[in-house]
């Protein structure tokens, strides 16, 4: 997508619980955006996963999903409830991790920030964490084909960690430059003491990184000792880096600590894709109850146009993720909330005052 009248293209996926209500949200919000900074309207093309999917195709991940967004210049995806599939649509990926698995979308940022009219734990919580996407200790994400994880015996469970170097230079790469624009500091986050091939093999290699990138401070901390670093004093930390099964805790931990897991956004990207979804699941007990949180969707779709914006050097990209961050900020400063943060707001009543000061700023 160029400054010119390109329209940008992005597929929309419900999927399952309180996916539409918050997608719905997002793309309101987003329409809304685009129309205020003078962006031609964005193309949205409904795609299924999920119980529409199976509905639809008899397949959680049909393959005509999976084409169709290899046509497109980026995705907007709503939460999934595998657990709740038919048993013989359980056996495969999820969803998500399909979705990430056919697209090499290797990099996962998740920030965590408290925002003020939000209660937190952790206040003064303002970091990025660069979970590593493709390997590390998720079974269902490190083999060519098929799963980490088997069963030799009905009595004995088994689980392949797989590291590296590939990925973990190009994760770490991410994570320094990323903290070039930030407060330029870097943990390392491992359990090199116990795991000393496999973690030692990720902390190390961060490390050589790292030496690329001599105006950036980098430490690093075992996993144990950075969570409890993190409800301690979470505002010490700028980035931080870490494989996959570690990232996926930490930064759920940090999304708490900074107000709620119904703020805390995500982007899945490889060099040429990207992907905005929560953080957050499906929340099957309230879904059709206009009660979910839209912020963290509403937020990781801040982060997509950011991503694209920088892609493509679209000034305009940027002043609608922009408008978008302010008018769902300024929304939760001004006290208006979802009952999770303690609030009375629906989620189209959210919504409608984000759209609201979308105009104002």
């Amino acid at each position: 997508m160029s400054n010119s009248e390109t329209r940008l293209r992005l597929g929309l996926i419900e999927g399952d619980g309180i996916g539409p209500e918050i997608v719905r949200a997002t793309r309101d919000v987003m329409d809304d955006a685009f129309a205020v900074v003078g962006l031609p309207p964005i193309e949205w093309v409904p795609l299924l996963i999920g119980h529409a999917a199976i509905e639809e195709y008899g397949d959680p991940v049909p393959e005509q999903t999976l084409s169709a967004l290899a046509g497109l210049d980026a995705w907007i995806m709503g939460p999934h409830d595998s657990a709740s599939y038919p048993p013989e649509h359980r056996r495969g990926l999820p969803p998500g991790g399909a979705v990430r698995k056919r697209f090499g979308l290797y990099a996962n940022l998740r920030p965590a920030r408290a925002l003020e009219g939000v209660r937190a734990t952790v206040p003064e919580m303002e970091l990025m964490i660069l979970r590593e996407n493709s390997e590390g200790l998720y079974a269902d994400r490190n083999m060519f084909a098929g799963s980490g994880e088997f069963q030799p015996t009905p009595e004995m469970a088994l689980a392949v960690g797989v590291f590296t170097r590939e990925a973990i230079e190009r994760i770490a790469r991410i994570a320094f430059t990323v903290a070039g624009l930030r407060r330029k500091k870097v943990t390392i986050v491992h359990k090199a003491n116990v795991l000393p091939m496999t973690m030692g093999m990720f902390r190390d290699v961060c490390y050589e990184v790292a030496r690329e990138y001599p105006d950036i401070e980098v430490n690093d901390e075992h996993v144990d000792a950075a969570a409890a670093h993190l409800v301690r004093a979470g505002g010490d930390y700028d980035v931080i880096v870490t494989e996959n099964l570690f990232g996926d805790i930490l930064s759920d931990l940090a999304g708490e600590l900074s107000g709620s897991l119904g703020m805390a956004p995500s982007l899945n990207c490889s060099d040429t894709q990207a992907m905005a979804q929560a953080v957050h699941g499906s929340a099957p007990t309230i879904a059709g109850h206009n009660r979910a949180n839209p912020v963290a969707l509403q937020l990781s779709a801040v982060m997509l146009l950011r991503r694209l914006a920088d892609r493509d050097a679209h000034s305009a990209l940027r002043r609608a993720a922009e408008r978008i961050d302010h008018a769902v900020t300024d929304t939760l400063r001004a006290g208006v909330a979802t009952s999770d943060l303690g609030g009375l707001a629906s989620t189209t009543e959210f919504t409608e005052q984000v759209r609201a000061r979308l105009h104002r700023w």
